[in-house]
C-alpha cells in the first residue's frame, strides 16, 4: 500500500486529501478482514457493516475524502471491539494498527506544502500554458496540475481545479511550517 499511495499517486496527482483516505480504508479493510476470517462470526456481517458506509455516504451530504478515512476508520474499530475470535490480543493490535496509519497519514507535517484549490480567475484562459503560468504567478507556487472545470467566454472567467505546492525555503512554506505546529 505505502508503493501505491507514496510511489505511484502521490507523485502523480499530488492530492494529499486521499492519501488518508488510501491508508485508512486499506488498512481498516485489513483489519476487519483479517478479524473476520479468524472470527466465528461470518463474513456476510463484515461485508454488510461496510455497506453500512455506502448507505450513509449516498445519503449524507458529502464529505472530504479525508473524512471518509475517518468514518471508515471508526467503523472498522467498531467492527473489530466486540469480535471474538482468534488470539485475544490480535482485536486490540488491529485497532492499533488502523488509529497509527490514520495518526501518520493524516499527520500535518506529511507533505504540509502541498495543497489544492478550486480557484475562479477574471479572465477566460484556453491555453494551458499560459494558465500555469498565471496560477503559479498567483499563488507564487509550483503547481503541479490545473485542470479546467469551465470557461466562460461571455463573463470572461475560467474556474479552474489547481494542486500546487510551495517551495522548501519560501516564505509562504515557513509560514505554513509555523501553523502546522
Amino acid at each position: 500500500m505505502s508503493v501505491l499511495v507514496f510511489g505511484l499517486y502521490f507523485p502523480r496527482h499530488r492530492r494529499r486529501d486521499l492519501v488518508v483516505a488510501f491508508l485508512g480504508v486499506n488498512v481498516g479493510v485489513l483489519a476487519v478482514a483479517g478479524s473476520l476470517s479468524s472470527s466465528s462470526v461470518g463474513a456476510g456481517l463484515g461485508l454488510g457493516l461496510f455497506g453500512v458506509l455506502s448507505i450513509i455516504r449516498l445519503r449524507s451530504t458529502e464529505l472530504d475524502q479525508h473524512e471518509v478515512a475517518y468514518y471508515f476508520s471508526a467503523l472498522a474499530l467498531g467492527i473489530l471491539g466486540p469480535l471474538s475470535g482468534g488470539p485475544i490480543w490480535l482485536s486490540p493490535a488491529l485497532m492499533a494498527l488502523i488509529l497509527l496509519v490514520m495518526y501518520l497519514g493524516d499527520h500535518p507535517r506529511l507533505f504540509r506544502s502541498y495543497r489544492r484549490q478550486v480557484m475562479v480567475l477574471d479572465n477566460a484562459v484556453i491555453d494551458h500554458v499560459a494558465l500555469v503560468a498565471q496560477l503559479e504567478r498567483i499563488l507564487g507556487a509550483r503547481v503541479h496540475a490545473a485542470t479546467v472545470e469551465r470557461v466562460d467566454l461571455v463573463n470572461e472567467t475560467t474556474v479552474v481545479e489547481v494542486r500546487y505546492s510551495y517551495a522548501a525555503g519560501s516564505r509562504r512554506s515557513a509560514a505554513l511550517a509555523e501553523a502546522s505546529r
